[in-house]
């Protein structure tokens, strides 16, 4: 049994290895949005659900040592795609048919049936494994829980060391080949066990289907229970990432750090259940004070996080006005992860075994009850992704998706009380405390406010959906221009009036460009970058931004403060703003353009590696026109050897560090710049975003740097599989 556990603990050690990689890899096809992960995230689900049910129908009619083959053909057949993938899903999938599906439903079939086989692989896995270890129903549900329970230690082991140090070491490639290596090894571990397998044929049953026992439930009621316990669950981690994203910024660390807290948490439920069984003889109350206790439990830490977060002892680290990427934030986040995530994914992991202590009562069935199972389960998990990232989060906000989520719950205990026909203290009170949270949680107002620390006498304009959250708190003082933070996925970055580097990247392309008509702009920000692109009067600024919600709390800034530059941009037609990836756009038009530029992001951020990369940089010099330039930030080394690399024509502008690319030479004169940014007009232009700053030749004051044809590059260092500065914790 330890051979098959350990093989099993590696399975789900390489699967989420694979996830991770095939989830960056497929975010350059379907986007890098909120949207596009919570579809990856679907397809990935809807693979292993598929599996599960094909798993079931097989396992059943296989001895245990075919059972043990069928897994390590499994692992071997996930392992080989893990070493093509990169052809597959990226250089054909992502790179060639980048931009040819719009809408997100095809863009899910499609995301899909790429994941199809080695998703469904693992999905088979463990009605397989559950197979192999039937030999008698006495103890079959703590083996069972005992298997699962090892696979999601060993996929939260997977997110964290993947996502905290393989990925940013390794890059994509080298994990998927690791991973390959590792279920390679777990089909040979479960191979070694083939001595001791029982070649004993399929047991038969005597006289048709076994009987539901109808004082447990029979396996249909307990899939509609799974069901919805995995949509509350895999809910939940969606509001915990959000939560997490807002208070620690959206990073390359804070995923995997949520995922790998959330699975090692389940894990470890699991394996305390497993304990629990032979102390129950009915699983029904055990499983719902476990999934009432688990979602009251969660809502409970989220209020606390909520009421003491602005004014707790972590505010001083985890400041929303500064970046919290330094060590001591870093360790903070993950402290505070760890105790809103850990103990409601503990106590909602004891539902795995109660629910195989209730379904378990035949050898001669175990695949399939396992499957089935694992099916209405993992179904409940694609619904909670798909419902929550696509529809509730959009429509009901954060606080609104955890009331419904506390509606559900709700439902399900008074379900369970009637039907258990009297009191029962635990689960009632559960189910009052959803009342409770139903009624009292506050609105998403007030509660991103107070997560924003907005005080007395400020005011706060914010959106939320889907793409993300976004907060302009406006000081006191705000004037009729309108002072203030903007909040953008949890980082404080952007300002009105808006700060000067955001400016001069907007301003340097069109001054340079002899002509610029039709300049595009990737990422708006506080608006800043977009309203500086503008400051030629012949030149149309389109401009694209990937977090939606910062459109929605720019129209109502231009609404309050109707002298402000966002205000004049909303009302000019010569700016019109999108929501969409850039990646995506680019991929999806054929237009060129005299200017493109991509706002300041800190390489950081999470998805970030995705504009900094080679690949991306290449896609924009094919929408270059002639003459035409690209503009950048350069905030380290690594983009500048990237960058270099890429376009045959390129300037560094000193001290601001900024790039300049083109595919064609670059006409600069520092002293003829200068007059353009001193010119009465431009000036005017400028002023009006950034009161009070009149020497931009300040940013440009030391001598630039100029690459051509001739002189030599390195190799990019940067890329869409070895993004090396979104992993900064594993460079120099």
């Amino acid at each position: 049994m330890s051979r098959l556990f350990l093989a099993f603990f590696g399975s789900g050690f390489a699967a989420l290895l694979c996830q991770v990689a095939w989830q960056r890899m497929l975010g350059v096809f379907a986007g890098s949005d909120a949207v596009a992960a919570a579809l990856v995230v679907g397809a990935f689900l809807a693979g292993l659900g598929l599996g599960s049910i094909l798993g079931a129908m097989l396992a059943d009619r296989l001895t245990p040592v075919r059972a043990v083959l069928a897994f390590a053909l499994a692992e071997c057949g996930v392992g080989g795609f893990a070493l093509v993938s990169k052809l597959f899903l990226y250089d054909w999938l992502a790179r060639d048919l980048a931009g040819s599906f719009g809408e997100p439903f095809t863009r899910f079939a499609v995301c899909f049936l790429g994941l199809l086989l080695p998703t469904a692989l693992m999905g088979a896995s463990l009605p397989l494994l559950s197979r192999a270890v039937s030999n008698s129903v006495e103890g079959l549900a703590e083996r069972i829980g005992w298997l699962n329970g090892l696979n999601t230690l060993g996929a939260g082991l997977g997110a964290l060391l993947g996502g905290w140090f393989l990925i940013g070491n390794l890059g994509v490639v080298d994990v998927l080949r690791l991973a390959a290596a590792v279920n390679f090894s777990a089909a040979l571990l479960a191979l070694s066990f083939l001595p001791r397998a029982s070649k004993a044929p399929p047991p038969l049953r005597d006289a048709g289907p076994v009987p539901e026992n109808t004082t447990h439930g029979g396996l249909p009621i307990w899939c509609v229970w799974v069901f919805f316990s995995g949509f509350v669950f895999i809910a939940l981690e969606i509001l915990w990432v959000r939560l997490m994203g807002q208070v620690g910024q959206y990073h390359a660390y804070l995923f995997p750090t949520v995922l790998g807290i959330f699975l090692l948490a389940d894990g470890l439920g699991m394996a305390v259940g497993v304990r629990l069984l032979r102390r129950i003889t009915d699983p029904r109350p055990a499983f719902f004070i476990a999934q009432g206790g688990g979602f009251g439990l969660a809502m409970t830490l989220i209020a606390l996080l909520w009421f003491a977060f602005p004014d707790g002892p972590l505010a001083g680290v985890l400041n929303v006005e500064g970046n919290r990427l330094s060590p001591a934030a870093l360790l903070a986040m993950a402290g505070l992860a760890t105790a809103l995530v850990g103990p409601p994914a503990f106590v909602l992991g004891l539902t795995f075994a109660f629910v195989q202590k209730a379904v378990q009562r035949d050898v001669a069935a175990v695949g399939t009850r396992v499957g089935w199972v694992q099916f209405a389960n993992i179904l409940g998990n694609a619904g909670g992704s798909l419902v929550t990232g696509l529809f509730a989060l959009h429509w009901l906000g954060t606080v609104g998706t955890l009331k419904l989520l506390a509606a559900l719950t709700l439902i399900m205990l008074v379900i369970w009380l009637v039907r258990a026909r009297r009191l029962r203290l635990p689960e009632t009170g559960f189910a009052a405390a959803c009342v409770l949270g139903l009624l009292l949680l506050p609105d998403n107002q007030a509660f991103w406010s107070r997560l924003h620390a907005v005080r007395d006498g400020q005011t706060a304009i914010l959106a939320e959906d889907r793409s993300g959250v976004v907060v302009f708190r406006a000081e006191r003082d705000a004037g009729p221009e309108g002072r203030g933070h903007f909040f953008i996925q949890g980082f404080s970055q952007a300002r009105l009036p808006f700060l000067d580097i955001h400016q001069f990247l907007g301003a340097v392309g069109p001054l340079l460009h002899p002509s610029p008509r039709r300049v595009l702009a990737i990422g708006v920000g506080s608006g800043g970058t977009p309203w500086a692109c503008g400051i030629r009067p012949e030149s149309e600024v389109r401009a694209v931004e990937i977090v939606e919600p910062v459109l929605t709390v720019l129209q109502q800034v231009a609404a309050r403060y109707p002298d402000s530059p966002v205000a004049r941009m909303q009302a000019d037609p010569r700016w019109t703003f999108e929501y969409g990836d850039g990646r995506r756009f680019l991929a999806r038009e054929s237009r060129t353009y005299d200017v493109i530029e991509a706002d300041a992001v800190l390489p950081e951020a999470s998805q970030s590696g995705l504009l900094y990369s080679a690949e991306f940089l290449e896609q924009v010099r094919q929408r270059l026109a002639p003459g035409g330039l690209y503009v950048q930030w350069a905030p380290t080394q690594r983009t500048v050897d990237t960058f270099v690399a890429v376009f045959p024509h390129a300037l560094l502008l000193l001290p601001a560090a900024v790039l300049v690319g083109s595919n064609d030479p670059i006409a600069f004169d520092p002293e003829r710049l200068r007059e353009a940014f001193r010119d009465p007009a431009h000036l005017a232009h400028l002023r009006a975003g950034t009161p009070g700053f009149d020497d931009w030749s300040t940013l440009f004051a030391d001598q630039a740097v100029r690459w051509s044809p001739e002189r030599p590059r390195r190799v990019a260092p940067l890329t869409d599989l070895f993004p090396r500065d979104e992993f900064f914790l594993n460079g120099p």
